[in-house]
């Protein structure tokens, strides 16, 4: 519904009134399979979560975003995607990419001093519930995974 224009600014339009806190929303952001994609994920959520007054969210959010955005730009060759899902008290953040390869369980590398292979420790440890599920083939080829996390306020 649009505001009509006052009679001293007729091209100045109000805008709608905010959605409430407890109300649902979602954003998504497609991100190409470039190694900038986590960092400008993360920023994007950043600023969402900011806009939305969650930022007792944002860190722990941020964190588990990196995470699964970098795996899906190391781990696949196609585009993929971010989805914040907000349902009071519940914000569910997905990766979805084009590999059809679900995580695999934390296992602790041979070597204490790895570089890479703690992402899903983290998840575990950080995330207040995750998963994940493969998408099925379809008429374009592989359909590929999603995996999600979920953080409830005041935990």
């Amino acid at each position: 519904m649009r505001a009509e224009p006052t009679p001293y600014a007729p091209h100045i339009h109000q805008h709608p009134a905010p959605i409430p806190f407890a109300e649902p929303w979602q954003y998504e952001l497609a991100f190409p399979c470039d190694p900038r994609s986590p960092r400008i994920a993360r920023t994007t959520l950043r600023a969402i979560l900011g806009a939305h007054e969650l930022d007792e969210l944002s860190y722990r959010a941020e964190l588990l975003t990196s995470e699964l955005t970098t795996n899906s730009v190391r781990h696949t060759k196609g585009p993929a995607a971010v989805r914040l899902q907000w349902r009071y008290p519940v914000l569910r953040i997905s990766v979805r990419d084009m590999s059809p390869d679900l995580p695999k369980p934390y296992a602790p590398p041979a070597d204490p001093h790895a570089e890479a292979g703690r992402g899903m420790a983290i998840l575990e440890l950080v995330a207040d519930r995750w998963g994940g599920c493969a998408i099925g083939e379809g008429a374009l080829g592989p359909g590929g995974k999603t995996v999600w996390f979920e953080l409830a306020l005041g935990t």
